[in-house]
């Protein structure tokens, strides 16, 4: 590997140079360069024919509820509207499997965002609908129960742990058959350049 001082400054998108990678090699740069906790339980997989996802990290911390919200949803459209091109929706939702987080609605408005994908540890459903849209949901499971009342959203943009890795928004996350893996802001530079 070449010595740190020698790397040249990485040219061009981080995204777009991502979209050219892959996960395992991701994972073996960051645990060269001493980042060797970056990737996600394997629980975590692609739910549909879109196995692929990478972009800039976007924060969601979601908590199980015993009841309908003043407000339901109100942060997952917040979300939608604050990401931009190129983010992908990182949830942390406690492994949580008693209903789906995520569906078709939220894919579809993700879709007219640019957003690039969702990561989470939750379940979704519609995947008939999914099935049939250019965009990656990663997760536990699916089932047919909603959301409401069952799991939301309590917090946006603030550092998330899912299975023993913390993510911030602004890192970047590349996930395909292999896993997803979370690259940290600071090193991002360095492990893309490395990794190409």
């Amino acid at each position: 590997m070449a010595r740190r001082d020698t790397i040249p400054p990485l040219m061009g998108n981080p995204v777009d140079i991502l979209d050219k990678l892959y996960s395992a090699v991701i994972a073996d740069v960051l645990d060269g360069l001493g980042h060797r906790q970056q990737s996600l339980g394997s629980e975590i997989a692609a739910l549909t024919p879109v196995r692929r996802v990478c972009g800039r990290v976007f924060t969601a911390r979601a908590e199980a509820v015993d009841e309908v919200p003043a407000e339901p949803y109100k942060l997952e459209l917040e979300a939608i509207d604050t990401m931009q091109p190129g983010d992908v929706l990182l949830v942390d939702a406690g492994h949580n499997r008693q209903c789906a987080f995520w569906g078709e609605l939220l894919s579809t408005a993700c879709l007219a965002k640019g957003v690039r994908g969702v990561v989470m540890s939750a379940c979704s459903r519609d995947l008939w609908a999914l099935n049939g849209m250019d965009f990656p949901v990663f997760g536990i499971g699916c089932t047919p129960a909603d959301s409401k009342g069952r799991i939301d959203v309590v917090a946006l943009g603030q550092a998330v742990t899912i299975d023993g890795v913390t993510a911030r928004n602004g890192d970047y996350l590349i996930g395909d058959e292999d896993g997803v893996v979370i690259i940290p802001q600071e090193v991002a530079d360095e492990t893309l350049t490395l990794a190409r």
